[in-house]
């Protein structure tokens, strides 16, 4: 494809998905086109996968790099919700591979958060930070999650039969290690359903930028200690792809209905 016929495509695709561990790639998702994206913050983590699912446009961007590489501590979170918002994406769909906390949320689940906790630390999580002449933003981020976008998530899920395990608070670590049990139990106190390490700063920038985001979470494996000691990665090996098989089907049925409401 040439670059205007790209450039169509993009804008075009008013939705993106940002897969992660699990899913550093679309199967189902066409690619017409690839996008090296710069920002004033830097390069993205990966080019922008232009592309069609189904009759549905749609932007791909793998959170952790090419190859699945950048650690979540790691990652431009400024850049890539930069880059989508350049390319005129106007709702984002951020999946999640995290550890179950709560009983409903056994591994291969997969839920909707509605709130969310920050554990993470010295990361770039604003774009108000005094450069370019910005003016200072006190973003409100009672409810982190567009509520709109997760309607149409939790409806369309209902309508296709994809089961959807809960909805619940998500509590976000720095990485890449994973949790101590002692860690879990405070979370678990603090009212965290599921643990995951790349939530925020990306659900705050897209904030920022004015972007709906919602993220769908799926549970790889119980967090430490939740279930007694175990094999955590044979855990997550075993479950995760049954998860990730129910996320596709969701956004296959979600996508259609999200562009079309422009939410």
């Amino acid at each position: 494809m040439n670059e205007q016929g790209a450039n169509t495509q993009r804008a075009a695709a008013r939705v993106a998905v940002i897969g992660g561990t699990g899913m550093n790639q679309w199967p189902g998702l066409q690619v017409i086109a690839q996008h090296a994206a710069q920002t004033p913050y830097g390069a993205p983590s990966a080019p922008l996968l232009d592309g069609m699912l189904d009759a549905t446009p749609a932007i791909f961007l793998a959170r952790h790099g090419e190859g699945h590489k950048i650690p979540p501590h790691a990652i431009n979170y400024r850049a890539n919700l930069r880059a989508l918002a350049d390319a005129g994406v106007r709702s984002v769909i951020a999946i999640a591979a995290v550890g179950g906390i709560a009983d409903w949320f056994a591994p291969g689940e997969i839920a909707i958060p509605y709130d969310l906790i920050d554990y993470t630390w010295g990361r770039e999580h604003t774009y108000s930070d005094g450069s370019e002449g910005a003016p200072l933003d006190h973003v409100e981020f009672t409810q982190p999650y567009a509520p709109a976008l997760r309607s149409v998530l939790l409806d369309t899920a209902r309508a296709s039969a994809t089961r959807i395990a809960g909805q619940g608070v998500m509590a976000v670590t720095q990485g890449p290690r994973l949790e101590s049990a002692a860690e879990v139990r405070r979370m678990q106190r603090d009212g965290a359903d599921m643990i995951g390490m790349t939530g925020m700063p990306e659900a705050a920038l897209a904030r920022e930028l004015g972007l709906n985001y919602a993220c769908i979470a799926v549970s790889v494996n119980w967090a430490a200690g939740v279930k007694g000691l175990g094999n955590i990665h044979a855990e997550i090996e075993q479950s995760i792809e049954n998860g990730m098989s129910k996320v596709r089907a969701l956004l296959t049925a979600a996508l259609p209905e999200i562009h079309s409401e422009s939410v």
